[in-house]
């Protein structure tokens, strides 16, 4: 059965401290499923303290976001970058084994140097994948926006390279590039006719082709995709796994907007039963 999480992002940001904490204070008052643990550079010092702490929640947390700037690193490449991606990357997959996550999604390439030089990130895969699969964990590599090419074309270049490679497939992502169509032309079918798809962010974007000035994370509804013909191709394909939810939820206070929240988790669900 569809699982709508609510990725930790979405509440705790820049404007409120990161405060891991307020998870606890939020988590009752939402309507979702579960949750997508979003991890911020700022917790490495305090990783345990905040493992036993997500822990004694109970919550279901069923997915673990890789901090995003384990990718830069990647993308930046050299020795010592490499060296601490990976180092990085395993406590990630502690955090996430031991709060009981089964999926990883991972921003391959990310920041400035992107996808300069993809031949690192092709690189990095496998050893990343290796370390994921010591801990239990399925890594998902999300097609996440590049400044040299696309990420359908690396998708492609990464399956042909490494066959049974997983991907987390985001609308807003793929809304970016002009891309979201590309999900139901039969070309591109083997995505889950081959089972690669095993997570989808399911985001709005009200920005143009490659629109660097809106690139944010929108509400359903606040932006252009047609989520009527996302949500047909789900039921086409019979997709019955985990959704989640990003759109920032706070703005310059802190303060989080529950009720935007538990309507875009009311939207799915009502998308979902037709």
């Amino acid at each position: 059965m569809a699982k709508i999480l609510c990725s930790t992002g979405t509440m705790i940001g820049r404007p409120n401290g990161r405060d891991y904490r307020l998870i606890e204070k939020y988590a009752p008052q939402l309507q979702c499923d579960g949750f997508e643990f979003m991890m911020y550079s700022t917790w490495y010092e305090e990783v345990e303290e905040l493992t036993e702490y997500l822990k004694s929640l109970k919550l279901y947390i069923p997915v673990v976001h890789v901090q995003k700037g384990i990718g830069e690193k990647i993308s930046i490449g050299g020795p010592e970058n490499f060296e601490e991606a990976y180092r990085l990357f395993e406590i990630n997959c502690k955090l996430a084994s031991e709060i009981g996550a089964a999926k990883l999604v991972i921003h391959l390439w990310d920041g400035l140097p992107s996808d300069k030089q993809f031949e690192n990130n092709v690189k990095a895969y496998p050893v990343l994948r290796g370390i994921a699969e010591r801990y239990g964990l399925d890594l998902l590599v999300e097609n996440v926006v590049c400044n040299q090419q696309d990420p359908l074309t690396h998708m492609v270049e990464l399956a042909q390279e490494y066959p049974d490679i997983h991907y987390i497939f985001d609308t807003k992502m793929a809304a970016f590039h002009s891309q979201l169509d590309k999900l139901y032309d039969p070309e591109y079918a083997w995505l889950w006719k081959d089972g690669h798809i095993r997570h989808y962010h399911v985001n709005d974007y009200g920005g143009g082709h490659m629109d660097w000035a809106n690139l944010r994370t929108l509400p359903i509804g606040k932006g252009h995709i047609d989520f009527e013909r996302f949500f047909d191709y789900i039921h086409e394909i019979g997709y019955d796994d985990t959704f989640t939810v990003e759109a920032t939820a706070f703005g310059e206070t802190g303060v989080v907007d529950l009720d935007m929240l538990n309507d875009q988790f009311s939207q799915i669900r009502n998308y979902l039963a037709k």
